[in-house]
């Protein structure tokens, strides 16, 4: 999925609706019964069916809330139950048999069982699906629907990840009813449901009473708010419009961090915030070309420009604490002279004109800053394009208009976009295909431990993009909430955790 950034909270109209004014004393506040939270985000989803559209935004709001899949992932990565009471792995890892809840309804009454997630996966990796996972749900052999509470899944090839891919945002259990009407109207099994969504400024979610655990999410209402400016994100904290902003902008720190009355939470990721490159259009094409690109980048420059110092450089679509994760940042290392020498060795004439397209989060606008100064200084002129996410979406994601960009890709577990046949990377490579097949393949860990070495070094040699960071977020929320999440291996914002102390 896709990278970018974002956050909870609520419009400044609904503000009073939803929640309390932080700095002041109600009768709500004096009885402990506080039960609204005002979250921020700096995206706006462009709907609210993750299963068709690739924004990450999506999810921040309605993943394991209005949503559930059939397990969870924490904060931690380690994957538990959800509609999935308990599952058997076959010692070859191709056959998955779950044992599903019982007694699961979705927000419309329709029964959850066997049949609705057999329903919801092929629906995933049907020919037409437009689902960002879809090979993973092509993948699937069979999918059989043994009773009520029991499925098997047997996929083609085993993959080591699977469980952990079906508690992703991809993977949400649809009910086929209402699913056509999902993107406005979403409907599953999770703690709540849609009350409004105010377009251009917020969405609003309520406590769902036909929840299988009514004691399950302490709070009632909680409202998403849209503040893409950083400025702007700053001014709702302080003035307790916000409860909580998850991935704020970093500039906010220093305001925050001596604050009594907020709390700053520093997360660790697996996402990689990346210079996209456009591989087929020309003189992309060339290795050369983008081996000097890559040459031309200061690394650490970006981190203290796009993020403000929070982050860890990296030299490939992998990142330290990862499984096998290997060090390739010396592999194209910033060096100006050697990006000018590959050039003209390229038999490019400078200025080399390039238009980078950029989203709206903060990393993405301030990082193509600092790197379009830093491609001028070896005669690479960079004229810059702002665009709101959805236009991000269908001209650089959908249509491949473009030849840089820069988005952080934050799903732990995505090097198989490297094997996707027109993704927007535009990149193919026979030989990184053969090794992501053996990658998935190999049922011995420590193969696939030494395989995944191999693919780093192979998509660092290639310079396929510009890798710039492995990003940290930072959260600012009052000090009174609890639950938030330590660290963010997947963009959740986890309603049924939070409370208020």
């Amino acid at each position: 999925m896709l990278k970018r950034r974002t956050v909870l909270t609520h419009s400044a109209s609904l503000a009073a609706l939803a929640s309390v004014p932080l700095a002041v004393s109600t009768p709500a506040l004096a009885q402990g019964r506080k039960d609204a939270v005002v979250l921020a985000m700096a995206l706006e989803p462009p709907g609210l069916d993750p299963t068709a559209n690739a924004a990450s935004a999506i999810a921040e709001i309605t993943l394991y809330n209005i949503y559930e899949t059939l397990t969870k992932i924490n904060s931690d990565g380690t994957v538990s139950p959800l509609l999935a009471e308990s599952w058997e792995v076959s010692p070859d890892l191709r056959t998955y048999t779950f044992r599903l809840r019982k007694g699961v309804k979705f927000h419309n009454g329709e029964p959850f069982n066997a049949r609705t997630v057999k329903f919801a996966f092929e629906r995933a990796g049907a020919e037409k699906s437009t689902n960002k996972d879809k090979r993973t749900f092509a993948s699937m052999e069979t999918v059989q629907a043994v009773d009520d509470n029991t499925l098997v899944i047997v996929n083609k090839e085993l993959d080591p990840d699977f469980l952990f891919l079906m508690g992703q945002a991809t993977a949400v259990i649809v009910e086929p009813k209402s699913v056509d009407a999902n993107a406005t109207k979403p409907v599953g099994t999770g703690p709540y449901k849609l009350e409004n969504w105010s377009k251009g400024s917020s969405v609003t979610l309520t406590k769902w009473d036909g929840y299988r655990d009514p004691g399950k999410a302490k709070i009632k209402r909680a409202t998403f708010r849209f503040i893409s400016e950083p400025a702007a994100q700053v001014a709702a904290l302080l003035a307790g419009d916000v409860d909580a902003f998850p991935r704020v902008t970093p500039r906010s720190v220093p305001q925050f961090k001596g604050n009594p009355k907020f709390q700053v939470v520093v997360s660790g990721s697996r996402a990689k915030t990346v210079l996209a490159i456009n591989n087929k259009k020309k003189p992309l094409d060339d290795l050369r070309v983008r081996r000097a690109i890559n040459a031309a980048i200061d690394r650490k420059a970006v981190i203290q420009g796009a993020g403000d110092g929070y982050g860890a450089p990296i030299g490939s679509h992998y990142v330290p604490g990862a499984f096998g994760y290997v060090d390739t940042t010396g592999v194209n290392p910033y060096n100006p002279d050697k990006a000018k020498a590959l050039l003209k060795e390229a038999g490019v004439t400078a200025p080399l004109e390039l238009t980078m397209v950029l989203p709206p989060p903060p990393y993405a606008r301030q990082g193509g800053e600092v790197i379009a100064s830093q491609l001028a200084k070896v005669g690479i002129n960079v004229k810059l394009q702002n665009v709101e996410w959805a236009q991000w979406l269908s001209g650089v994601y959908g249509n491949k208009n473009y030849d840089l960009s820069i988005v952080s890709h934050v799903e732990p577990f995505d090097l198989g976009n490297f094997a996707k046949p027109g993704y927007y990377w535009n990149y193919e490579s026979p030989k990184f295909n053969d090794l992501y097949t053996k990658y998935k393949t190999s049922p011995r860990e420590a193969d696939r431990k030494k395989i995944v070495g191999e693919i780093q070094r192979l998509l660092a040699d290639e310079a396929v993009l510009g890798w710039l960071y492995q990003p940290q977020w930072v959260t600012v929320a009052n000090k009174n909430i609890k639950g938030l999440w330590k660290d963010m291996p997947v963009f959740v914002n986890d309603l049924s955790a939070l409370s208020w102390a």
